[in-house]
């Protein structure tokens, strides 16, 4: 079995229901086991800032899949709530990224673990920190990244 985390946000529609119906599609894979799950945030768009505010949350899973078919069932559970990839880093119905797998580093075309910019978005690290707390920060992870202590100005505790 591997260690992951993922990272959830919604910012269209009904931003919880399409949290909580990814989480559900997550848990009914049998090759993924839903370990933990971060309260959830909202936080002001980051890029593309006309739209609207999004929810986040970070999980934990357990999986018996390689990264990119990982990825692969990600993306279909995405489909499955009807992500359209329009805008670049624009308004979306649900949004599942791979932020660590195991101690894996790797950057293809598809796919690159760590996550790269995980380290500069409060909207990644509150909820990590939170799942994290009282365990150490993936291995593969750059030593420098900051973990924050409390919340920012820019991410507001929404659902514990």
């Amino acid at each position: 079995m591997s260690e992951a985390f993922l990272s959830l946000g919604s910012n269209l529609g009904d931003r919880m229901g399409y949290l909580e119906r990814a989480l559900s599609l997550l848990s009914a894979d049998e090759d993924i086991t839903v370990l933990n799950v971060s309260s959830v945030y909202e936080t002001d768009p980051v890029g593309y800032k006309d739209q609207g505010c999004f929810l986040n949350l970070v999980c934990r899973i357990e999986t018996v899949l390689p990264p990119l078919t990982l990825l692969h069932r990600l993306q279909a559970v995405e489909q499955t709530l009807h992500r359209e990839r329009i805008i670049r880093f624009g308004p979306r119905t649900i949004d599942v990224d791979i932020l660590t797998y195991d101690d894996i580093s790797m950057d293809s075309d598809e796919l690159t673990i760590p996550h790269p910019r995980m380290h500069e978005r409060a909207f990644v690290q509150v909820p990590l920190n939170e799942i994290l707390k009282g365990a150490s920060f993936p291995k593969n992870t750059d030593p420098s990244v900051r973990l924050f202590g409390e919340v920012p100005d820019n991410c507001w505790l929404k659902h514990p």
